[in-house]
């Protein structure tokens, strides 16, 4: 199964700040050129997934309608990670021992009292486990940078401590609109 792991479009949040899970717009004129990008790269019998945030799910439905399924699996297990407290807030005003206490348990830690990595690896890890025994050929997941991350992680066959803290770590810097293929 070929997987086109695609970042949605650019939030229309203030650079800086922290949204994870918040439900924010995107930007109008990116989203029409990231549809038109992916309706040129997508196969159109692809199933999709998506985030059930709306700056995923706006994106999936449009595509959907262009596709031969014309339905999105919307799927809470592909949502960015929450925050907490620190949802909407700018970096700079979150107390910097919270950030400190954060960085030194990156992958227990609950960042403004919400989820950790760990538990993100372990709903993305779900979600993953049964896509493979689905029988697509393709399927494009609308979803979030550290979601991506995330199913690149479950790819290495890491126990899941240890998926979560690679995906944690990552370097790449996933793009808004970037796909990244994986075949499972």
């Amino acid at each position: 199964m070929r997987l086109y792991l695609v970042r949605h479009p650019e939030p229309v949040v203030q650079s800086g700040t922290c949204y994870g899970s918040s439900d924010v717009d995107v930007v109008p004129a990116q989203q029409e050129r990231v549809r038109l990008a992916l309706l040129a790269m997508l196969p159109r019998d692809a199933v999709l997934y998506s985030s059930p945030l709306r700056r995923c799910a706006d994106l999936a439905r449009t595509l959907a309608s262009e596709f031969t399924c014309q339905d999105v699996v919307f799927d809470p297990r592909l949502a960015e990670m929450h925050f907490g407290d620190w949802e909407l807030r700018p970096w700079t005003d979150i107390p910097r021992p919270e950030v400190e206490a954060w960085v030194k348990d990156t992958v227990g830690y609950h960042p403004g009292g919400g989820e950790s990595v760990l538990q993100i690896a372990e709903r993305v890890k779900t979600f993953h486990d049964e896509l493979l025994k689905q029988s697509h050929q393709s399927a494009a997941i609308i979803c979030h940078a550290g979601t991506i991350r995330m199913l690149l992680a479950c790819q290495r066959g890491l126990p899941l401590v240890e998926m979560a803290r690679y995906a944690a770590q990552a370097r790449h810097k996933i793009g808004y609109g970037e796909v990244v293929l994986l075949d499972l």
